[in-house]
C-alpha cells in the first residue's frame, strides 16, 4: 500500500488571520477586566456617534488600520482602506462631523459586538489584545454585517487606557465592499 502524497494547500484562513500571535501565558483577570471595559466602552462610542470622546481616546502616535487584501500587508506599499496616523484621525472626525458626508445623512444606525477577547504577550509598556468584533449597520442603504478580527495595543495613562494602534481586518476584505464612511 503506497503512502499518499501530501498537497500543498493554501491555508486560506492566514489570509485574514495573519501571523502566529503569541498570546499571554498567564491570566491576569483584574486586567482582562479593565481592557474588556475600555474595548465596550470604545465601541459604545463609535456606534453612538461620539466622535470627539472617540478621539479623546487616542494617543498623539496613534496608529488607526484597516488593511485591504489580507492581513500582514505593508501600509507604506500597498492598499489600505484605513491607515491614519493621529493627525488624519483628528481629520476623520472633523470631517464626520460637518454633516456633509452624504452616505451618513442621515447617520447609520450602529451596533456592535466586541468578543473573543484575548490578552497577547507582553508588548512593552502597551498591552496587546487581539478580538473578534461584529457591527451592524443600518442606513438608508439598507442593512449589513461586518465581521472583523481586531489587533489593539493599549497604553495604560494616568490611571486609564488609551489607544496607540487599532488594527481592524474584515473578514472579507478582499471583496468590494460598501463605503466604510462611519468609524470601523
Amino acid at each position: 500500500m503506497s503512502t499518499p502524497e501530501a498537497v500543498a494547500q493554501p491555508d486560506i484562513l492566514k489570509e485574514w488571520t495573519g501571523k502566529n500571535r503569541a498570546y499571554a501565558d498567564r491570566f491576569d483577570r483584574d486586567l482582562y477586566h479593565e481592557v474588556t471595559q475600555f474595548l465596550y466602552r470604545e465601541a459604545r462610542l463609535q456606534d453612538t456617534h461620539e466622535y470627539d470622546a472617540w478621539e479623546a481616546l487616542w494617543t498623539d502616535d496613534g496608529v488607526y488600520w484597516v488593511p485591504a487584501n489580507g492581513t500582514d500587508t505593508d501600509p507604506e506599499r500597498q492598499m489600505s482602506l484605513i491607515y491614519d496616523n493621529r493627525s488624519r484621525i483628528a481629520l476623520r472626525i472633523r470631517q464626520l462631523k460637518t454633516g456633509r458626508r452624504h452616505s451618513q445623512t442621515p447617520p447609520s444606525q450602529l451596533a456592535r459586538i466586541v468578543s473573543n477577547v484575548e490578552l497577547l504577550q507582553d508588548a512593552g509598556r502597551d498591552i496587546a489584545i487581539a478580538c473578534n468584533m461584529q457591527i451592524f449597520e443600518t442606513n438608508l442603504r439598507g442593512d449589513t454585517v461586518w465581521a472583523a478580527r481586531c489587533e489593539y495595543r493599549l497604553r495604560p495613562d494616568a490611571g486609564a487606557f488609551r489607544l496607540a494602534y487599532k488594527k481592524v481586518v474584515l473578514v472579507n476584505n478582499n471583496k468590494p465592499l460598501y463605503t466604510i464612511s462611519f468609524l470601523i
